[in-house]
């Protein structure tokens, strides 16, 4: 009796593990195919060292934007592929922090006068020019302040361009080790004449949010660069878990909509699965009384021949059909197209049109209870039942 369990367990478990192997399968497809896992790294890249456009954020906020918007949009947030090597010396970022917050305190000071009603604001958007006593730009004159271009993103991807592989106009990398992360920072601390305080200077100057970050990591490595960079690695590391599991979140509903879709296709009803698997092996151990010389397996026998099941009226022919087709291959049988593979051979597989039949199932009230579950294990995934099957079946990995 425990075998009977034992089997119909690990009749279930298979059923599982196969389809969640093609669940997973078709969202894998789809994430390359998309280059969804690439766009998204690059969206939070973006957010971190240019920051947002316009006050809307590079990293999908929803569901549908990680799997609709985010694949066919325009605004790629990824780098454009590049065939050459990384430049072997890196050019200091084009910036000049003195005169960028000179303007932007003039801008400051001339905004808090209009707000105070010293100045009016048709003045300060005006033609007018002009200095004030202490050297500034003239309370009713404009105020020009440089909006430096840097792109920080481009300027990462030439320091990574020895991990990308060709795949299209644009990056294909998907995945930065946290090592080499830090090695691309420190290269571009080493281009400018200040070192480390230059670059958070220039940074600040074009309000990139990795200043913020950089700084809080300088300052709590007590500006020792062996542990700056140690804390750098550290934090990215960090950050890429963060948004690992914010990738898995958006996944997840993903993996049950394909699971769901794919319980109803092919109409899987994990009960009646179940009560298949255990019929199967009764019959068998029918077979194998009456082979080893008992009757009490006759009845099991008579019944599924003359039956119906198989409808094969001469035994030989009916105990071949039945152990050559067990409860696994007939899996998929109820789907909406059905597949027959002959046992022996013979012929080629054929494929069914399964419509009315799937659809009267699919309808049955009695079924729902067993897609249910069907739709529930799947979210487990793949390495859950395969994790499950080897430790009933006791095979072990690879441990070498």
């Amino acid at each position: 009796m425990i075998s009977v369990y034992i089997d119909l367990a690990i009749g279930l478990i298979l059923a599982f593990l196969l389809l969640s192997l093609l669940v997973s399968g078709i969202n894998e497809a789809f994430v390359r195919l998309l280059g969804i896992r690439s766009k998204f790294l690059w969206a939070y890249l973006r957010d971190t060292l240019d920051g947002s456009e316009d006050g809307r954020s590079w990293i999908p906020s929803k569901i549908a934007d990680v799997f609709a918007k985010l694949p066919f949009s325009k605004d790629d947030p990824r780098p454009a592929h590049s065939p050459d090597p990384a430049p072997s010396v890196v050019e200091p970022m084009r910036v000049d922090p003195a005169t960028v917050l000179a303007a932007e305190e003039a801008r400051e000071r001339v905004a808090a006068e209009i707000d105070e009603g010293i100045v009016p604001e048709e003045s300060a958007d005006g033609p007018s020019g002009g200095s004030s006593p202490d050297g500034g730009p003239a309370s009713g004159g404009p105020v020009e302040a440089p909006v430096p271009q840097v792109d920080m993103t481009a300027r990462l991807y030439e320091r990574l361009q020895e991990i990308d592989h060709p795949k299209g106009a644009r990056t294909s990398i998907a995945n930065i080790p946290p090592e080499r992360f830090s090695g691309a920072v420190m290269e571009l601390v080493a281009a400018e004449e200040g070192g480390i305080d230059g670059l958070l200077a220039k940074l600040e100057a074009i309000n990139s949010p990795l200043a913020g970050h950089l700084k809080g990591v300088w300052e709590g490595a007590q500006r020792d660069l062996p542990r700056f960079r140690k804390g750098v690695e550290d934090w990215f590391n960090g950050e890429m878990q963060r948004l690992s599991t914010l990738y898995a979140r958006y996944v997840k509903w993903v993996v049950f909509a394909l699971g769901v879709v794919l319980t109803l296709a092919f109409s899987m009803d994990a009960l009646e699965y179940g009560k298949t698997l255990l019929r199967d092996n009764a019959y068998r151990a029918g077979v194998s009384a009456i082979a080893g010389g008992g009757g009490d397996g006759y009845a099991a026998l008579r019944d599924k021949c003359a039956g119906g099941e198989i409808g094969l009226a001469e035994p030989y022919q009916c105990v071949t059909e039945s152990l050559s087709s067990p409860a696994l291959v007939k899996i998929f049988d109820h789907s909406i197209v059905s597949v027959t593979i002959p046992p022996d051979g013979s012929a080629d597989p054929s494929f069914h049109w399964n419509g009315g039949a799937w659809w009267d199932r699919l309808i049955t009230p009695g079924h729902w209870p067993g897609y249910l579950l069907t739709m529930v294990a799947l979210l487990f995934g793949a390495s859950f039942w395969w994790d499950i099957l080897r430790r009933l079946t006791g095979v072990r990995g690879d441990r070498s």
